[in-house]
């Protein structure tokens, strides 16, 4: 009678190790050579929930790398329709119409994560940006074990009621531990007081230091912002923006912002005054970085990415479908 070699029962210092290897040798007989689940826990002498639990952890952990690739692979599909009139690579997460606006971003965040899963490698400095949107993605990170990657802060994240570095600290850490990589974050308010201020720390160099991090982008990831949507941005909910400002804001005709930097629906940001002190990347500087990835839920962000790709700050969309469908049939 053969004894089951259970994972669970592994509890010493070769635990990690163990697990990984038994993972892909689970998912390798399982995806490539089409074994059942009952014979592979034959041929590793374990039980057949431990194989499902194999292969879920070796899906969790980028081992297993699944794609869903269309069918319909032609010019009228969604994503062809918006790279050929928008100029932009779409990843588009196919759902149901009648979700809620929470579940279609809890949907969306999981897509990105993949998409991102692609995009992250090994020499490359990654800038993100906080908000609501980043937030869930960071909670669906694949691991991917890559060296000399630093994720940086796009935007400071502080205000009156806190300094914001927990908040935007918890982002960047999950993307440092699923990529192994380092984390820069950028201990600054979201906007200051006064743009001479700003000007002023700019010059300091332990902010030039960021800074030049920034300039050395690969990727940039990031949301819009939106006043109206359903799910609200960060930057209109956290009590970073006084009744004055949004006042200046709506004055000013915009229609959303990109790491705490504001846009009109045309994609021009000249000439509004919130921007003289927030701290987020300038848009010529941001498209100067290769690889630019918006992630978006819900129509209610419509006018907000509308605007931002109208400003050239979007080369990668990922986007749930119903909002897809409206941004090209809008257009």
């Amino acid at each position: 009678m053969c004894n089951h070699v259970v994972m669970d029962d592994i509890d010493d210092g070769r635990e990690g190790a163990f697990r990984v290897d038994r993972a892909h040798t689970a998912a390798h007989l399982y995806y490539v050579q089409n074994r059942t689940m009952d014979a592979i826990a034959r041929e590793l002498r374990t039980s057949r929930s431990t194989v499902s639990r194999l292969l879920s952890y070796a899906r969790a952990q980028g081992i297993v790398d699944i794609r869903i690739r269309s069918p319909h692979e032609a010019p009228h599909t969604l994503e062809s329709r918006i790279a050929t009139r928008l100029g932009v690579t779409a990843h588009v997460v196919p759902m149901p119409g009648d979700l809620p606006e929470a579940e279609r971003l809890a949907r969306v965040a999981l897509g990105a994560a993949h998409v991102i899963h692609d995009f992250v490698h090994s020499e490359l400095t990654v800038g993100v940006a906080w908000g609501s949107t980043l937030a869930a993605v960071s909670t669906h990170l694949i691991p991917k074990p890559v060296h000399d990657t630093t994720f940086v802060q796009l935007n400071g994240s502080g205000n009156t009621h806190t300094t914001g570095l927990l908040y935007a600290s918890e982002i960047l850490s999950r993307f440092g531990e699923a990529y192994r990589g380092s984390v820069q974050q950028f201990p600054v308010p979201a906007f200051f007081d006064d743009p001479e201020t700003k000007r002023l720390l700019w010059r300091e160099r332990s902010t030039r230091r960021i800074l030049e991090t920034q300039d050395k982008m690969g990727l940039v990831l990031f949301s819009v912002g939106s006043a109206s949507a359903r799910v609200r941005s960060h930057v209109y909910s956290g009590g970073f923006l006084d009744p004055s400002d949004l006042g200046a804001l709506a004055r000013d005709g915009v229609v959303g912002d990109v790491a705490t930097v504001f846009f009109r629906a045309d994609g021009s940001s000249d000439g509004i005054a919130l921007n003289e002190r927030a701290t987020g990347p300038d848009f010529a500087a941001l498209r100067q970085v290769p690889r630019r990835c918006c992630i978006v839920a819900g129509e209610s962000k419509l006018a907000s990415l509308r605007g931002a790709i109208a400003a050239g700050l979007v080369t990668d969309l990922v986007i749930d479908e119903g909002t897809a469908r409206a941004l090209v049939e809008d257009d």
